[in-house]
């Protein structure tokens, strides 16, 4: 029952499954999460971001160790962590969403340094996990540049 709830939750209840583009797929898990929080005081965003990074840290590293691989790329509750990382602070339109979710693929596919760094150095959870939510950091800050330049 643990190991079936595990790969659900990991997967993005299955989303990481479809063989074309799992990460993008399981990325969109995020944006209704982005959207529920969205109504939320910052602090409680905030708190739900770290929480969802914790228990993807925690869930990504069992998950792998069941799959018997580092890092598969079926596992993708790493995604949804790198997006609400990326969407936090930004206040929640469709528009902001849509070019949140193109910044976070966008570098979560390119891994600039540090995060292919992070990626290959650090294992386990925390090693799927982070190289994400550098990925979101980097789309958040090159988010807010691009809305105050519109603005």
């Amino acid at each position: 029952m643990i190991k079936r709830l595990t790969i659900f939750l990991s997967t993005g209840a299955y989303a990481g499954f479809i063989p074309v583009m799992p990460g993008t797929f399981g990325t969109l898990w995020g944006v209704p999460l982005a959207y529920l929080l969205s109504g939320r005081p910052l602090h409680e965003q905030a708190v739900a971001t770290l929480a969802v990074t914790i228990a993807s840290v925690l869930i990504a590293g069992r998950a792998a160790r069941y799959m018997g691989a580092n890092d598969p790329q079926s596992i993708v509750c790493d995604e949804i962590a790198g997006f609400l990382t990326s969407i936090l602070l930004i206040p929640f339109s469709w528009f902001n969403a849509i070019l949140v979710f193109i910044l976070f693929r966008f570098f979560d596919i390119l891994k600039p340094y540090p995060i292919r760094l992070m990626e290959r150095r650090i294992k386990g959870g925390a090693g799927i996990v982070l190289d994400d939510i550098m990925a979101g950091v980097y789309a958040n800050i090159s988010a807010h540049v691009i809305l105050w330049g519109i603005r």
